[in-house]
């Protein structure tokens, strides 16, 4: 079902605009993530270490895909799905590469870029037009993402040909989450949404309180065993009924503290990682917490702060903090079993967990092969001179990097 968008709702950004010049400009907010490029008095990221590389990173092949990641510190992780691999720019740009090969299959523009005039959405993004915010997302036979203009959009897996597209009133921070109840997005304005998956027809709304100052983008919601769960920046992780939205728990990761707006930041912009009767959420400026998948009772905590996802292997959950201290912890115990700072202040990515490997691309362009076992570095490759931010996916072996400037890349760890 096709619906006209509406302008976008701009309050939050007019309260964040007023904070901002209040406290004389983005250099006061260099060390939130998406905000500034770091002031003069920023600290440079760590010097690369020499090792004994263990592992060889071998490229399989390149393609491109559009123009790039833009300046909005977006995160669009590509999708694995059958044989095809799904990438899309923040400029409307969506393709379908041949996972094996390489080969492009289809591409499809979503949706044109707006001018470069002057717009208060212009100053607050650095006039970088582009306007994919959330994705992508797949299941069901359709590739999904959402809009800085509040609509979600469907493509058909097969040829890249429109399902639907809906508008649902605000800015998608993440990537859309699908299952057989259908599609769930999750908003900047603190809203979990359900949509028809044949027509893209709203069935249910809920809602959360936004804090006046936020992180930039949101959580992405996790739909599994007939639930959708999501986190939310007032730090609470929510349980709800995929079918009709009814809430079936709710649970605080992390109380706002401090006297300032800055210190009282603890979204959950992390996507909750589910692993088997656990669900794990993670806090900004606040804690990574297990809780039981069943009821939200806490099981552990542990004082580690960050924004990224989190990765799962070896019995440990994978952490990158928000000075880039890469954490292993404990899955059972909540213990720390190892912590290593060799790439601190280097703008991590998220981290990718498989086979004995944990992965983690750089601002530089530089893709880090560790151990997940003790954290040793095992592996380095330049990847490409435009950064690595986007969420890195694996399958049968093969490791796909989206970088920043719209570069697609297979590659395969060998053992040297």
């Amino acid at each position: 079902m096709s619906k006209t968008p509406e302008q976008h709702p701009i309050l939050h950004r007019l309260v964040l605009l007023g904070t901002l010049l209040a406290l004389g400009g983005c250099s006061w907010f260099s060390w939130v993530p998406g905000i500034g490029e770091g002031g003069e008095d920023a600290e440079e990221p760590a010097a690369l270490v020499e090792f004994d590389a263990e592992v060889d990173l071998r490229r399989e092949w390149r393609a491109g895909v559009g123009s790039g990641l833009g300046k909005k510190y977006v995160r669009l992780q590509p999708q694995v799905v059958a044989d095809r691999i799904i990438a899309a720019d923040a400029y409307g740009l969506v393709a379908a590469f041949d996972r094996f090969s390489g080969k492009k299959v289809w591409q499809q523009q979503v949706g044109e870029v707006a001018s470069r005039g002057w717009s208060l959405n212009g100053l607050m993004d650095r006039k970088d037009p582009s306007f994919i915010s959330g994705g992508v997302g797949a299941g069901e036979g359709l590739a999904l993402i959402g809009s800085t203009r509040g609509e979600v959009i469907a493509l058909e897996v097969a040829d890249g040909s429109l399902a639907w597209r809906t508008y649902v009133g605000a800015e998608i921070g993440a990537a859309p989450a699908v299952s057989r109840e259908g599609v769930f997005v999750q908003t900047i304005d603190g809203q979990v949404l359900a949509l028809d998956k044949d027509s893209g027809e709203i069935i249910w709304r809920y809602g959360s309180q936004v804090p006046l100052l936020t992180l930039r983008g949101t959580s992405a919601p996790v739909a599994q065993q007939g639930l959708v769960f999501a986190g939310f920046a007032s730090g609470k992780v929510v349980a709800l009924r995929a079918e009709n939205g009814e809430p079936v728990w709710e649970q605080r990761i992390m109380l706002p503290e401090g006297r300032s707006e800055l210190d009282r930041i603890v979204d959950i912009d992390a996507q909750p990682l589910i692993s088997g009767s656990a669900l794990y959420a993670l806090a900004y400026q606040g804690r990574v917490m297990s809780l039981s998948l069943r009821d939200g009772r806490p099981r552990w905590q542990q004082e580690v702060s960050g924004h990224q996802n989190m990765a799962q292997g070896y019995g440990q959950i994978y952490i990158v903090d928000g000075d880039d201290t890469v954490y292993a912890i404990d899955q059972q115990s909540g213990d720390i079993t190892w912590q290593h700072e060799l790439l601190a202040r280097r703008k991590l990515s998220p981290p990718l967990a498989f086979s004995n490997y944990l992965l983690v691309g750089d601002d530089e362009g530089y893709l880090h092969v560790q151990a997940q076992l003790d954290g040793r570095m095992m592996g380095r490759e330049k990847v490409s001179g435009d950064g690595l931010r986007a969420q890195m996916v694996v399958a049968d072996g093969t490791l796909y990097v989206l970088d920043n400037g719209g570069s697609l890349s297979a590659y395969r760890v060998t053992v040297k």
